[in-house]
């Protein structure tokens, strides 16, 4: 009888132990958390990346977008990987607000090396963080970096409902997206320097629909051109945040003065995106709408004159951002692969 309990007590431990750890949320949060249990860790994430990054710059674009969309929806706790499953068909990677989302199999890639070096150990969570810093600091040249807390645990819920209503949609009002930046403890300050983040990456033509026929108050009509072509191309084709990314070709046929402007090397994460907003050269509705606050507008200039400024406010924010924690009474486990939650 007594041989037969001993496993019983020691899986309620277990139990104990991870709800506990749950229960604990991001409070236990530190920078070389994974020191004793798993050495190297860091520089195995960022082995990973900058390989993805050499390969394809717009790879750690959307690195950085997953930390964003992760984090904001039930905290930092890497629900967004999450595959839709026959018991749940509608995880947060398949809501429209999440279209094009990307960087999954850097992240996997990632999981497995780790998983090899030290099985159980390392969360998809602080992985998601980790690359996010890494590829922030390769896309800027290094001009942002910070030192990153982990200790996350992973979440076992993930909801596209819930990423449809926590996440801000590019049609949003400055009134709405102060709204939505505040239920997270984010200042108006801060909406604006994330935002600095479209300087990278691309968006969804269906994302940016109203653009086409916004007044010429709102976006230059040669750069609305520019995009209504590129729009027209297909069922909803993709562009460049940052018009200093797009095609010779289409900017010399639509928006031929700013060709000078063109950098060669694309996926460069710096303040152009403020010195864009304030020409009335920005992909999406939200952009344009940091102009018409009074707050918003002074940050706006601020980082379009001061770019050192951006790089440390921008690291900062994403330092607070990756301490968002699950919802209370979370469960949480470290998963076995970062697509499935774990069979226990």
């Amino acid at each position: 009888m007594r041989s037969s309990k001993v496993p019983a007590a020691a899986a309620a431990l277990q139990v104990a132990l991870l709800l506990a750890a749950a229960a604990a949320g991001h409070g236990h949060l530190k920078v070389g958390y994974y020191e004793k249990t798993c050495p190297g860790v860091e520089e195995v994430v960022k082995h990973h990346v900058a390989k993805a990054v050499r390969a394809d710059r717009g790879s750690g674009a959307a690195l950085v977008r997953l930390i964003f969309h992760d984090c904001f929806v039930r905290g930092c706790d890497a629900s967004v990987l999450l595959d839709p499953t026959p018991a749940n068909p509608h995880t947060e990677k398949t809501a429209p607000i999440n279209i094009g989302l990307a960087g999954f199999d850097v992240i996997d890639d990632i999981k497995a090396a780790l998983e090899a070096r030290c099985p159980g150990t390392v969360s998809c969570a602080d992985i998601v963080v980790y690359a996010a810093r890494d590829a922030s600091s390769l896309l800027s040249n290094g001009h942002v970096h910070f030192a990153a807390p982990a200790g996350r645990l992973d979440g076992a819920v993930s909801l596209a409902a819930d990423a449809q209503r926590d996440l801000p949609d590019s049609t949003f009002s400055i009134a709405e997206l102060i709204r939505n930046f505040r239920r997270k403890n984010f200042t108006v300050e801060e909406l604006v320097i994330l935002s600095g983040a479209h300087a990278v990456g691309v968006g969804h033509c269906s994302s940016l629909r109203a653009r086409l026929t916004a007044p010429p108050q709102q976006i230059v009509p040669a750069y609305r051109s520019l995009l209504a072509a590129k729009c027209a191309a297909g069922p909803d084709p993709v562009v460049p945040n940052n018009v200093r990314d797009e095609d010779p070709a289409a900017v010399a046929a639509a928006f031929p003065s700013f060709l000078k402007k063109l950098r060669k090397a694309k996926d460069f994460l710096d303040n152009s995106y403020y010195h864009n907003n304030l020409a009335r050269i920005v992909t999406f509705n939200s952009d344009w709408q940091l102009l018409t606050e009074k707050e918003a507008l002074g940050h706006v200039k601020e980082y379009a004159e001061n770019g050192t400024l951006w790089d440390e406010d921008f690291s900062d924010a994403l330092v607070k951002l990756s301490k968002l924690p699950m919802p209370p009474h979370s469960r949480g486990e470290i998963r076995k692969h970062c697509r499935f939650v774990n069979h226990h």
